[in-house]
């Protein structure tokens, strides 16, 4: 009936297959990919799998991922970003990157990073901003804002002449808005890929 121990494996093996078809393989496929030769080790895996919340059963008899398919393991300890810090191997929660970065997905709108100018605040060029849709922001803000009808990322600052959008790159200068300064929304996290 396939091995239970190895689920792990499997289950990482679907996730693989998944993320380059973007579905779930049918059962012959699975036991050709798991080396399972009766459908029977099939039909026992993808009952464990179900039981564990890791995928589902669709009303026209399909394999499904649930949200619980896209947690990732968690490190419980911190990365020192300064001295090593004694190693093992401990991994005792789940994220899904998603729901991390995303808190409200009806709202949410990636935005691919142009330039240098907020480079001290960690923002570099290529990288992806997470921005939050709304007109409203706090100083000291990331946002993306709307200034003489232009886009741009900046911190949103204020001084005895009025709001200005401040960047993040000591050669740059902060811009006053001419015509007008609109809010198009927060920066509420940053995706960075190393290739």
């Amino acid at each position: 009936m396939g091995n239970p121990n190895r689920d792990n494996e499997y289950l990482g093996k679907l996730q693989d297959y998944f993320s380059q078809y973007r579905s779930l393989p049918s059962y012959a496929v699975i036991g050709e990919m798991l080396g399972m030769a009766s459908k029977s080790a099939v039909s026992a895996l993808v009952k464990r799998l179900t039981l564990a919340g890791y995928i589902e059963m669709t009303p026209d008899r399909r394999l499904a991922p649930t949200k619980r398919f896209f947690e990732r393991e968690l490190a419980d300890f911190p990365v020192p970003a300064g001295l090593p810090a004694a190693a093992n191997d401990a991994m005792s929660d789940a994220l899904t990157v998603d729901e991390y970065l995303i808190p409200r997905p009806s709202t949410t709108v990636l935005v691919r990073v142009k330039g240098d100018s907020m480079i001290e605040a960690g923002i570099h060029d290529g990288d992806i901003a997470v921005v939050e849709k709304r007109h409203a922001a706090n100083l000291g803000d990331k946002v993306i804002a709307i200034v003489d009808g232009e886009y741009t990322l900046k911190t949103l600052a204020k001084d005895k002449l009025g709001f200005l959008l401040q960047p993040e790159n000591a050669e740059y200068a902060p811009i006053r808005p001419r015509e007008g300064l609109e809010i198009y929304g927060v920066m509420v996290g940053l995706i960075r890929k190393y290739r």
